[in-house]
């Protein structure tokens, strides 16, 4: 795992966290590549931890490669100094105008900068730039932190519309 330092030394006004959330890039992303690819292995390796039986990608609803690569799909990632901090995808079904979040993660070191609603509104941005009119997501309840995110984001709680064997929650935000 690369590390990335983001607890420099603070004169106590948040300083030094502001200035690594400002030097955060977030750019789509060919799934392909080892940036992807380490967001990928690190989200599928801390769901295993924080699931209570533990996390298998094959049990779940796909977001293979082809599927988060234009026009299917996109996958947004993060870096800060070169290194992959977190990511999130996109899954486009242009004719029912509905697009699906779907792998959002953001590494440990770099929680409690607003990455993650960071994420979720440049997902939310390119959703809209590719015609979506209506933007879901599913999650487990262990990701409590993501549920509380999700719901602030202007996201209502609804009715399952998968079968995702991990999921608990199921939202839906009209764009």
């Amino acid at each position: 795992m690369v590390e990335v330092e983001v607890e420099a030394e603070d004169d106590g006004d948040g300083r030094a966290r502001r200035l690594a959330a400002s030097q955060v890039e977030v750019a789509v992303t060919d799934p392909r590549l080892p940036a992807a690819r380490r967001c990928l292995a690190r989200y599928f390796e801390e769901l295993a931890e924080r699931f209570d039986d533990g996390f298998d990608p094959a049990r779940g609803i796909s977001a293979s490669d082809s599927e988060l690569t234009l026009p299917a799909g996109l996958l947004l990632v993060a870096t800060l100094h070169g290194a992959p901090v977190g990511c999130g995808a996109l899954k486009l079904d242009r004719d029912s105008g509905v697009a699906h979040i779907k792998r959002m993660w953001v590494d440990r070191s770099v929680r409690g900068l607003g990455l993650g609603r960071r994420l979720l509104a440049e997902l939310e941005a390119q959703a809209v730039a590719h015609k979506a009119r209506t933007l879901r997501l599913d999650t487990n309840r262990a990701l409590t932190e993501a549920v509380a995110m999700y719901r602030t984001a202007g996201f209502s709680e609804v009715e399952a519309f998968n079968d995702e064997a991990y999921a608990h929650h199921w939202f839906e935000k009209r764009l």
